[in-house]
């Protein structure tokens, strides 16, 4: 059984024109992932909340997240990119976040200027920031923290999400980008992509840009490029796909005590064992 490395975050960025990466919770939708072509994986820290039924509000540990992105990643040949929140607290934190996700081969995080305790970003109408000077200092922290050249550190802004405009969002990555940050990631939740090609058009490429087009589906892959998107994450539509399946299909079978009108649109049992590798695992065991 192949157990190749998977190739950094960094590399994919170096080789890819826009690297596109997908939302998942767990390593089956992990794998889904990558059999349809994304570069990365985005360990979603609202899909592994909402995976436990809990809300995307600091209430899982950095251990579970961990845990989760992990699995994710053993079973992968893409780097995940593991979405870290505010880096689960203080500098500190950030520092043993930072060992940690790297002992376990991943090999990018993100981290985000909003307070401990966070609350998921398209909950009520505001969001408190940190200083920016002291969200730097956790991004310095970070880079310090990490023990090989690879490690990729992405720092995220809610200036928009918070409501403070482009300006302060160019403002606090600019910070960021003198802290040592490799990329920024900045977020927007309004219906078109105007805040966000703004504050591209002001950037003028000093890093690379990560952006989450959850509220305006429309931009597609090809404009982002060339208004200089770098990465495009696609972070929660998995999750949501699989929500509206399940339950179209659970109640399926309930109303008709019977499955033969999913057989047809539902996956095989010998797909299942071609995702689990199984003939790969009895070839171990002959």
């Amino acid at each position: 059984m192949s157990r190749k490395k998977h190739p950094s975050f960094r590399s994919v960025l170096a080789t890819e024109g826009i690297a596109r990466v997908a939302g998942a919770h767990d390593a089956l939708g992990a794998v889904l992932a990558q059999e349809a072509g994304f570069q990365a994986v985005w360990s979603s820290s609202f899909e592994v909340s909402a995976a436990r039924c809990l809300p995307d509000a600091s209430i899982l540990t950095a251990t579970e997240y961990l845990e989760a992105a992990s699995h994710m990643q053993k079973a992968l040949q893409i780097p995940v990119v593991a979405d870290c929140d505010t880096g689960y607290g203080g500098n500190m934190n950030v520092a043993h976040t930072v060992r940690e996700f790297e002992d376990a081969g991943i090999t990018a995080i993100c981290i985000e200027d909003k307070l401990f305790p966070k609350m998921n970003s398209f909950v009520g109408e505001g969001q408190d920031l940190l200083d920016t000077e002291q969200f730097a200092k956790k991004v310095s922290t970070a880079k310090n923290a990490q023990s090989t050249d690879d490690f990729f550190v992405i720092a995220r802004t809610e200036a928009l999400i918070a409501g403070l405009g482009v300006d302060e969002a160019l403002a606090r990555c600019h910070a960021y980008a003198d802290a040592g940050a490799d990329a920024v990631l900045v977020h927007s939740k309004q219906k078109t992509k105007g805040q966000v090609l703004d504050f591209l058009a002001a950037w003028q490429g000093r890093l690379p840009v990560v952006v989450v087009p959850t509220t305006y589906p429309d931009w597609h892959i090809d404009d982002a490029t060339a208004a200089g998107v770098s990465v495009v994450i696609y972070a929660n539509q998995g999750l949501r796909a699989t929500v509206s399946s399940l339950r179209d299909t659970f109640r399926s079978i309930y109303l008709n005590g019977e499955t033969t009108a999913l057989e047809d649109t539902i996956a095989s049992v010998g797909d299942i064992f071609a995702l689990q590798r199984l003939t790969d695992w009895q070839k171990l065991d002959a």
